[in-house]
Order: structure tokens, then sequence, then C-alpha cells
């Protein structure tokens, strides 16, 4: 152990979630595998990005509630009866522009408060011919504030899926402190496949932190296909927790946050970086 640490154990788990459109059967989903989560142990549990409605745009105005709202309420009382923190991946929120929708986190304390909102703010519009199309800004609305939220035993960073390509956000939040990134996804089957476990480990390795991210995994009637493959990962890019199936389950890891500190105090990525000249402009020659 590095000199001068205190060991920080903790126990998070990533519940994977096959969610639909069906509200109230996707909560209730979630409900029974959070609940096992805690049974097994842990502390802190992460549910997927739109955990409770995954469904087409033209119902987003049913779907969308206040937070706090229904389901936030609802979640709460879960929270403080199983006992953890409970990570909402996301769900739908009210916004004030005709048409959109916040896809907002909820961080909720076991005692059922509200610690944390962060709406996603990289939108996943994208163009592969053949493959996937997809324009999640007709109806949603970008946020536009980074949030590192301190819980008892380590500082959380708070991105939703599509964040995870940009190493900015999470250089940004990990300088702020952030020692653990959660990034709750309904990550696309097609770029999954390619993508998924690289994007994931990268944003560990080179930041030297813990990652959980609780994914929604299979495809719903309406087609939408996501491809799963929640993960826990340490701050040296080794897998410590990954579903191998296609179905829901709860994917969990005992974890020490001191490796976050020992870690950067062997490779000091953050100290040795250079500020002062990336924004100065780049020497282009021919």
């Amino acid at each position: 152990m590095w000199e001068g640490a205190d060991v920080r154990h903790v126990t998070v788990a990533a519940v994977q979630l096959s969610s639909g459109s069906d509200v109230e059967s996707n909560v209730t989903r979630a409900i029974d595998l959070i609940a096992l989560a805690a049974r097994q142990g842990a502390t802190y549990v992460q549910v997927p990005e739109y955990f409770n409605y995954l469904g087409p745009p033209k119902s987003f105005e049913r779907a969308a509630e206040p937070i706090p709202g229904p389901t936030t309420d609802r979640m709460a009382d879960v929270a403080r009866e199983v006992g953890v923190t409970l990570h909402l991946g996301s769900l739908l929120e009210r916004s004030p522009i005709a048409g959109k929708f916040f896809n907002t986190s909820v961080l909720l304390s076991s005692t059922g408060d509200i610690i944390a909102t962060y709406r996603k703010i990289h939108l996943f519009d994208v163009d592969l011919p053949g493959e996937i199309v997809h324009r999640e800004s007709d109806a949603t609305a970008a946020g536009d504030e980074l949030v590192v939220a301190n819980l008892t035993l380590f500082a959380l960073g708070m991105t939703i899926c599509f964040d995870v390509r940009f190493p900015e956000l999470y250089r940004a939040l990990a300088s702020e402190g952030a020692e653990l990134f959660a990034v709750p996804a309904a990550f696309n089957a097609v770029t999954g496949a390619a993508h998924w476990d690289t994007l994931i480990r990268a944003r560990a390795i080179e930041n030297h932190a813990f990652v959980v991210a609780a994914a929604q995994v299979g495809t719903t009637n309406e087609g939408i296909a996501t491809y799963g493959h929640s993960m826990i990962v340490d701050p040296w890019g080794v897998v410590v927790g990954q579903s191998l199936t296609n179905q829901p389950e709860v994917v969990m890891a005992t974890i020490d946050l001191d490796e976050v500190l020992r870690r950067r105090h062997q490779i000091a990525v953050m100290q040795y970086r250079r500020p002062d000249l990336y924004g100065s402009g780049v020497r282009i020659t021919d």
C-alpha cells in the first residue's frame, strides 16, 4: 500500500437491464435487481441510462417527469429501504423547451435524498449508413454543467453513455477530484461491439480512476438494440467485473479507492499535464 494512504473499500454494483417502453415493468425489474445487489453487499448501485423508459421519441412526453417526481420519489424509498447510494443512470426530465427533454442522471443517498443531478451534455447524433442513423438531439436538450458528487468514500464523476467518447470531459472531472466515473449507458449494439470495452478501459487508464458502467442489453419491441457488457474497471484498466450474458443481471466488485491514489502517485498524469500549452494553438508545418 502506498505510504500514507487510508484503505477505503466499497462494494459497487452495476445493474444491467433490458428496459422497454413499459415504465412500470422497467421500474419493477430495476427495483428487484437493486434489492439483490444490496443483499449481496453493495453500498453503491448504478442502473443504466433510460432505465425506466427505453422507447421511441414519440412517447417521450408521456414518459418524461419533473425531478423530483414520481419515479425519483419511488426510487428514493427503495434507496432508503435497502440502504444504498442509488445512481439512477438516467430518465427523461421535462425541460422548458417545447418538444425536448433532458436525459438526466439522479444520484440518491441511502436516506433517499437527491445528492446530485447531471444532464447529459453530449448527445448521440450519428450517421453510419446501413448500420445506424440516430439523432438524439431531435428530442433531447443538452445539459451545460459538469458534475462531481462528493460521497462519503469517494468522489463520483457523473457522465452518461455517449459522453465516454469525449476524454476531455473525464480529465476535467478527474482534475476536480473524481476518483470513480459513472457511465450508465444504452450503448448501441453496432458501435458497442466495436468500441465499448476499449472506451471504458481508456477512460479508466488515462485518469487512473475506477469506472462503473451499467448498461442496457438486448433489443426492444420497437427495434432499439443495445450492447450490454456492463463493466467495472479499475485505475490500471483491469476489468474487475463484467456481464457475460445478454440478460438483466447484477455485476459487482469490491474496490479499494486508495488504488486511485497509488496509481496517480506512480504515474503522475495529473501533475505532468501542460495546460499552459494545450490552449495556445498548434504549429502546423508543410
